[in-house]
């Protein structure tokens, strides 16, 4: 029987926002068992934002969690640094308003996480086993989940553009493959797209350091990490928006030119489909709204729904 993971010590980090262009700080607690990937934000009442489906509010770009109008952005790769190392259950601390960008991909949070180190806690994981298809999307961007032993990610995509093109890949996503062949992928835009983004208060941070930037008709940071590097940061983004389920996936996604907004349509499909707690859970996203009796109810061992998965997080 596998167990849940925690780390074993704080660790932190601090760099500039990709969509605000504000300093940012994350610092990373370990946290006990079924209390899942929960964000402090840094307003007046420290809010709690657990990463659960229910609680995502924006998906332009980026995923954005809140609650009771309080918002952390651009969670996704740190997300998919901890689901890719088993990390079950983390307190994350945000000074901010967006998780640091550090260098557009995943790398950096793995290597963060790798420092922290792992901590058995004495609860079992509970895999999500994906027993039929679910499917999203339409004829030219869609996601599907199928049944399957393993985690596997099977992605195309397919752009009207010389840098990019037609790029497929496929991965069963253990740890080791994450770290050594998605991890360091980078998130990428559109230079002819960026003052649009900007307007719209969007990639304020954005630049050749942290992402890869396409002109006209080359990439202008003068080289990739890999030939197909787009897709891989595709199939990194995907498992980090997965990650929000909460349980490790064992299913097989096939996905094409799918971005966040698809993705949280997934999440969502997966949820109702195999997860009763969070059938229309409307009853979750009130219940966030009272952090501080949802942590009084922590601190004295009971809890009724909603943030009954944050235990000990208060004492943290």
């Amino acid at each position: 029987m596998d167990l849940q993971l925690t780390i074993r010590k704080r660790v932190a980090a601090e760099g500039i926002g990709l969509h605000s262009g504000q300093p940012s700080k994350i610092t990373l607690s370990p946290a006990p068992a079924d209390s899942g990937i929960v964000f402090r934000a840094s307003d007046p009442h420290r809010t709690l934002i657990p990463a659960r489906p229910e609680t995502v509010v924006d998906s332009r770009f980026a995923t954005t969690l809140g609650v009771n109008g309080t918002r952390v952005r651009t969670v996704e790769h740190l997300m998919a640094a901890a689901a890719a190392l088993g990390i079950d259950n983390l307190l994350v601390e945000v000074e901010g308003e967006e998780i640091p960008a550090m260098d557009g991909s995943a790398e950096p949070f793995v290597s963060l996480l790798y420092a922290a180190g792992k901590a058995t806690l004495v609860a079992p994981r509970r895999p999500l086993v994906i027993t039929r298809p679910v499917r999203v999307g339409d004829d030219a961007r869609w996601l599907q989940i199928l049944p399957s032993d393993d985690f596997r990610v099977s992605y195309t995509l397919d752009v009207d553009h010389p840098a990019l093109g037609t790029q497929t890949a496929s991965f069963t996503c253990t740890e080791q493959v994450f770290v050594e062949q998605l991890a360091s992928a980078r998130t990428y835009g559109f230079l002819k797209d960026v003052g649009t983004m900007r307007k719209n208060g969007l990639a304020k941070g954005g630049s050749l350091e942290n992402t890869v930037v396409v002109g006209r008709r080359a990439v202008l940071n003068g080289s990739l990490r890999y030939g197909d590097e787009f897709v891989r940061h595709k199939i990194l983004d995907l498992i980090g928006d997965l990650a929000l389920l909460g349980r490790p996936v064992v299913g097989h996604v096939v996905a094409r030119n799918a971005g966040h907004a698809l993705n949280h349509q997934l999440v969502s499909a997966i949820a109702e489909a195999f997860i009763p707690e969070l059938r229309s859970n409307r009853a979750t996203v009130r219940a966030l709204a009272h952090p501080v009796d949802r942590l009084e109810g922590a601190r004295t061992g009971t809890h009724a729904g909603g943030v009954g998965a944050l235990p000990g997080i208060a004492a943290l």
